[in-house]
C-alpha cells in the first residue's frame, strides 16, 4: 500500500469525525450512575507522572491500555508514541531498536523500575527482548524524567522511556496472588505466563514471575523483480526465549525497597535480508542477560528525600554464521559485558517554591570477547547530576548540570583519551490563566553519547579516535485539556522542536576497509501532537479515543558538495501517525488501532529507486473479562494484527510479516 501524508492526513480527520460523532452522543441528556458492589481490594501502582504540567514532553501508556489494545511487544507500544521511530529487523525474534526525534537509538536511555539499563558494546537496547506482560505503566519522556530524584545516568540521554511493572495487589483476606495466562497463535507462537505473589507481611509482598516465548517464525511474502512476483516463506525467524524474575517489595510509611532478580535467556535466527534467489540466512543468535539491583527511596523529613541504587549486570551472546566464505565454514563470535553499578541522590526543599537534587553515579564495565588481540577494555564512568526546580506563580523552571568523566584501560592496543563534559538542561512552563488548563513550555537540552566499544575496538572497524557525538535540543509547546459535561477530560498537546546532531559517528570508507569516523551533521526539525479523550455512551458503554501525528524533517548537512546534501536521512519518515479507539461494553470490549508510516529513503540519497513505501498497519482486539467468586477474574482475548494483510518493509529487504491471529485466555486470582 503507497502512503502518502495526504492518506495520513486522511486518518486523521477520520479519528476527529469519530470523536466529533462521540461529542454529539455525549450532548444528549441521560442518567450515567450505576451502582455495583465490589469485593475490597488493596492495590499499589506506580504513580503516573503529571503528563500535562510538566516542563518536558511526556507521553504514557497504561498496562492496561497495552491490554485492551492488544499490543503484542514492547516495540508496538513505543511505535504509538508521537516522534518515535522503531527500527525493526523483521520476524518475531528480530532486532527492535528506538530512535526518539531522529537522534539515533544510542540517544535513547531505557530505565527499567527505575534503574537504567545499559550496554556498553553497542550502545542501544534491543527492546523486543523485553516483555510487556508485567508492565504497569510505559512513559517516554523527552530530556528526561520530571522527578528531581533520579540518577544521574537517567538523565545523560536526550530521551527516556521508562518501564514499571507491576506492584501485585491482592484481594481482601487473601495473603497470595496468582496471574497466568496462555497466548498462542500465528506462525507457531506459544507464549505462556504465570506470576505468582505473596504478602508476608503487611508491609512486605515477595513476587516470582516466569515466561516462555516459542515461534517458529516461519511467514509468506512476497518477492518483487521487476514484473515478476513470487510468493516466498520467510525462514529462520524462529526463537525459543525465557524470561524470569523475582522481586522483594517493602513500603511503608517513609520508605520503599525494592530487590530485583531478573534473567533472560534465548536462541533465536536471525533471517537476514531479502535478496534475488537466496531468500534464506544461517545466522544465530544466543543471548543471555542476568541482573541483580536494588532501589531503596526513603523520606528523611518534610525537606529531606535520598535515594541509592545497586546494579550487578551480565550479559553474554554468541553470534554464529555458516557460510563456505569463512574458514571452516563457519564463524564464530563470543561476546561477555560485566557492569557493577551504584548511584546515590538526594533531594532537598529549602521553600515551598524551590526544590534541589544531587546524584552520583558511579560505573564500571568490562568486554571480554574472542577476536584477536582481545583488548579487554574496561570503562570507569562518573557521572553528577545536580537539578534545581523553582516555582514562582503561573511559572516552573527546571534546570541541570550533568558532569561526566569517563576513563578506559586496555589489554591490548590503544586506548581512547579520557573525556570531560558539563552538560546543561534547561526547561520551564507557563500557566497563563488559572481558569483555562492551558500549559506553555520550553526545553533546552545538550548531551552527548561517548563511543561505544563497537565503535572504539571493532576489529578493524574500530576508531579509539573518535570524539563523542554531540546533540542538542530545543522544544516549544503547549498542553490543553477540557472537562465537558458526560466527559472524560479532551487532551491536546503541540510540540516544535529542532534538534542538531553534531561529530556524528558513522561508518566511513577509508583506504582499504571501512573505519568508523566523526563524519557528521543532521538537522531536525519537526512537530509532534496528540488528542485523547473518553466518553460514557451510556450507563455501561464507554468509548475511547486517542490520536497522534508527528512531522519531521530530518537532513544531512555535512557536506554542502555532496549528493545528499540537505536530503532526509535513511530511515526518517516526514509523516507517521497512530490513532486508537476503544469501545467497553458489559458484553465484549473492542479495540482499534491503526499504525501509519509515509515514504522513506535507506540510502543517504533521495532517489526513487532508494525509496521504501509507506504502510498502515492495522489491529483489532475484542476481549472479554468474567468475574468469578472471591474476586477471581478471567480473560479472554483475540486479536487480529495487520488486519489488511499489507506486505512492508521498516528495514528495507526484511519484510514484515502478514495477517497473524492470537488468542489469549487469562486468569488472576
Amino acid at each position: 500500500m503507497y502512503i502518502t501524508h495526504k492518506k495520513i492526513r486522511g486518518a486523521v480527520l477520520l479519528l476527529l469525525c469519530a470523536l466529533c460523532v462521540a461529542l454529539g452522543a455525549a450532548a444528549q441528556d441521560r442518567d450515567t450512575t450505576l451502582e455495583r458492589r465490589i469485593d475490597e481490594v488493596t492495590v499499589t501502582a506506580a504513580r503516573a507522572p503529571r503528563r500535562l504540567t510538566a516542563t518536558v514532553p511526556v507521553q504514557v501508556v497504561s498496562g492496561e491500555a497495552i491490554r485492551t489494545l492488544g499490543l503484542q511487544n514492547m516495540a508496538d507500544a513505543v511505535r504509538r508514541f508521537a516522534g518515535t521511530t522503531v527500527r525493526d529487523y523483521g520476524g518475531i525474534g528480530g532486532m527492535k531498536t528506538v530512535s526518539v526525534r531522529s537522534l539515533g537509538a544510542h540517544h535513547t536511555a531505557i530505565g527499567y523500575d527505575g534503574v537504567a539499563v545499559s550496554n556498553c558494546q553497542a550502545g542501544q537496547i534491543d527492546i523486543g527482548r523485553l516483555s510487556l506482560d508485567n508492565v504497569a505503566l510505559l512513559t517516554l519522556s523527552v530530556g528526561q524524567e520530571e522527578d528531581l530524584l533520579q540518577s544521574a545516568r537517567m538523565a545523560a540521554s536526550a530521551a527516556v522511556l521508562s518501564i514499571r511493572t507491576e506492584v501485585p495487589h491482592f484481594t481482601a483476606n487473601r495473603r497470595y496472588s496468582l496471574q497466568a495466562h496462555l497466548r498462542a497463535g500465528s506462525f507457531g507462537m506459544v507464549n505462556p505466563y504465570v506470576r505468582v505473589a505473596a504478602r508476608t507481611s503487611e508491609r512486605t509482598t515477595l513476587s516470582l514471575d516466569g515466561n516462555l516465548l516459542r515461534a517458529d517464525g516461519v511467514y509468506p511474502f512476497t518477492l518483487v523483480n521487476g514484473r515478476e512476483r513470487t510468493r516466498e516463506k520467510r525462514y529462520n525467524s524462529d526463537i525459543l526465549a525465557w524470561h524470569s524474575e523475582a522481586n522483594l517489595y517493602r513500603t511503608d510509611d517513609r520508605s520503599d525497597l525494592n530487590v530485583k532478580a531478573y534473567a533472560f535467556r534465548s536462541e533465536r535466527g536471525l533471517p537476514g535480508s531479502v535478496i534475488l534467489y537466496r531468500t534464506g540466512n544461517d545466522e544465530r543468535l544466543w543471548d543471555v542477560n542476568a541482573f541483580l539491583q536494588a532501589a531503596y527511596r526513603r523520606r528523611l523529613s518534610d525537606r529531606w528525600t535520598m535515594q541509592a541504587q545497586v546494579k550487578y549486570n551480565y550479559s553474554w551472546n554468541k553470534y554464529e554464521d555458516t557460510d563456505p566464505k569463512y574458514e571452516g565454514g563457519r564463524q564464530t563470535d563470543l561476546n561477555t559485558q560485566n557492569e557493577y553499578y551504584a548511584s546515590v541522590a538526594a533531594r532537598f526543599r529549602p521553600t515551598d517554591a524551590l526544590t534541589l537534587s544531587l546524584a552520583e553515579d558511579g560505573a564500571v564495565n568490562t568486554l571480554h570477547n574472542n577476536i584477536n588481540h582481545n583488548p579487554a577494555p574496561v570503562r570507569l564512568t562518573s557521572l553528577t547530576a545536580l537539578r534545581a526546580r523553582y516555582r514562582l506563580g503561573p511559572v516552573t523552571a527546571s534546570g541541570t548540570l550533568l558532569a561526566t568523566y569517563i576513563t578506559e584501560h586496555v589489554q591490548n592496543g590503544d586506548r581512547p583519551d579520557d573525556r570531560r563534559r558539563i552538560t546543561p538542561a534547561l526547561s520551564l512552563t507557563y500557566h497563563p490563566s488559572p481558569i483555562l488548563d492551558l500549559n506553555v513550555r520550553a526545553l533546552y537540552k545538550k548531551t552527548f553519547r561517548t563511543p561505544t566499544f563497537n565503535d572504539l575496538y571493532y576489529l578493524r572497524l574500530g576508531n579509539t579516535g573518535l570524539r563523542p557525538e554531540l546533540a542538542d535540543e530545543y522544544n516549544m509547546g503547549l498542553t490543553w485539556s477540557i472537562a465537558p459535561d458526560s466527559f472524560d477530560p479532551i487532551t491536546l498537546t503541540v510540540d516544535g522542536y529542532y534538534n542538531e546532531v553534531r561529530d556524528k559517528i558513522v561508518a566511513f570508507p577509508s583506504t582499504y576497509v571501512w573505519k568508523m569516523a566523526n563524519f557528521g551533521r543532521v538537522r531536525i526539525t519537526g512537530l509532534d501532537a496528540s488528542v485523547g479523550t473518553g466518553v460514557a455512551l451510556t450507563a455501561s458503554v464507554h468509548l475511547s479515543l486517542n490520536a497522534s501525528y508527528t512531522y519531521q524533517r530530518a537532513i544531512d548537512v555535512t557536506d554542502a558538495k555532496a549528493k545528499n546534501y540537505r536530503e532526509q536521512i535513511p530511515y526518517t519518515p516526514r509523516h507517521s501517525g497512530s490513532g486508537s479507539v476503544a469501545v467497553s461494553t458489559p458484553w465484549v470490549d473492542a479495540a482499534y488501532t491503526l499504525v501509519a508510516v509515509s515514504d522513506r529513503y535507506f540510502m543517504s540519497q533521495n532517489l526513487p529507486e532508494n525509496r521504501i513505501n509507506g504502510y498502515a498497519e492495522h489491529t483489532l482486539a475484542l476481549s472479554r473479562t468474567f468475574r468469578l467468586r472471591r474476586g477471581a477474574e478471567l480473560r479472554l482475548q483475540a486479536e487480529c494484527t495487520n488486519l489488511t494483510d499489507e506486505q512492508y518493509d521498516i528495514i528495507k529487504y526484511y519484510p514484515m510479516p502478514g495477517r497473524a491471529f492470537r488468542a489469549t485466555v487469562a486468569i488472576r486470582i
